[in-house]
């Protein structure tokens, strides 16, 4: 059964389980001393920049916690939207692995700006109150929202300025960088990020994510920090086969493209319905919609999906690289019948 539910559901693109399958054929050098390792940090420096320093982990917490671990002390705090995944979806990892406080800021759309952070940039100096110390902000956001590279730039321009750190959670950057339609450095390194996670699993591979360094300070202990946060893989080419595959001919934004294509022919389908209500703009692969109640049930014993507020009957749409324009269809389909069985239409 196709879902909505997450790209997370989807399976594994065929060209990545075959280089998972050829990684498979010999013996090689374990924890990243491997010809697939050194391919696939080499692809992300000619994309990125000489100077970064790439490290692959197991999952998105996981890179998340390295990252922020790498970039605060525990008396120090992360200023992040308040539906961060790093503070709704990671059980308090963060919190536990860093010992930091995390500020979350009510956004109306998943973005921080300067001005909504302003207020909290206080206390700076005094031993007697957490310092400041990084700006977490996710590409896409949790509520499928983009920043603009103009956004980016302000904000990292304003972190800087505060002495304070960016770092971009970039579960869905393949997405972002597809929609925005600029190369990938950029919307990352270029706008001033520091340092981020480099999303997988949600864009076709079995498992594993990057995370990419370009501040030097940030580095210096970045492989010890990996190590006793559990995320040092032995048989790393596991992991760096799939990126190499991945950039090859360009997959990881083919695969991006192609979910956006689908999130926007479903918001063409049911955007005229007038029982739908659309609560965020669709700007890459996810729909935030709120439903009338009697349909969220019915709908989701056929084409599974999540509720994003229970409350408000606000559903969160996720397409994926193996959506086709047939479960679009059968989906429209589906919603319609239900309206005019409801009486809805």
């Amino acid at each position: 059964m196709k879902s909505f539910a997450s790209d997370n559901y989807s399976g594994v693109h065929p060209t990545i389980f075959e280089a998972l399958i050829e990684a498979n054929e010999d013996h090689a050098s374990s924890y990243g001393n491997d010809m697939y390792t050194e391919k696939a940090e080499a692809k992300f420096k000619s994309l990125f920049g000489d100077d970064t320093q790439v490290l692959f982990v197991f999952n998105g917490t996981g890179a998340n916690v390295v990252c922020l671990q790498c970039a605060v002390h525990s008396f120090e705090s992360i200023i992040c939207a308040e539906t961060a995944h790093i503070c709704s979806d990671e059980c308090g990892a963060p919190v536990k692995a860093t010992g930091s406080m995390l500020q979350p800021i009510v956004t109306p759309d998943g973005k921080l700006t300067p001005e909504l952070i302003d207020p909290y940039i206080k206390g700076i100096g005094n031993m007697h109150n957490v310092q400041p110390r990084v700006i977490s902000i996710s590409q896409t956001t949790e509520v499928g929202t983009l920043y603009q590279v103009e956004e980016l730039s302000r904000l990292c321009e304003y972190a800087h300025v505060h002495g304070l750190l960016v770092h971009l959670d970039g579960a869905r950057i393949a997405n972002a960088v597809a929609s925005l339609g600029v190369n990938v450095k950029a919307c990352t390194v270029d706008c001033g990020v520091d340092i981020m996670s480099f999303g997988g699993t949600k864009n076709g591979l079995l498992m594993g994510e990057a995370i990419l360094i370009f501040n030097p300070e940030l580095a210096r202990n970045a492989q010890y920090v990996r190590k006793q946060a559990t995320q040092l893989f032995s048989k790393m080419r596991f992991i760096s086969a799939q990126f190499v595959a991945l950039f090859e001919n360009d997959l990881w934004l083919t695969m991006a493209r192609h979910s956006n294509h689908m999130a926007k022919l479903l918001e063409q389908e049911i955007k005229d319905l007038p029982f739908i209500e659309f609560t965020q703009p669709v700007e890459a692969n996810a729909l935030f919609v709120r439903l009338p109640e009697a349909m969220v049930k019915p709908l989701q014993q056929e084409f599974p999906f999540y509720l994003w507020d229970e409350q408000q009957f606000e559903a969160r749409w996720m397409c994926s690289f193996d959506t086709t324009e047939d479960d679009i269809r059968l989906f429209v389909q589906h919603i319609k019948m239900l309206a005019e069985f409801q009486h809805l239409a």
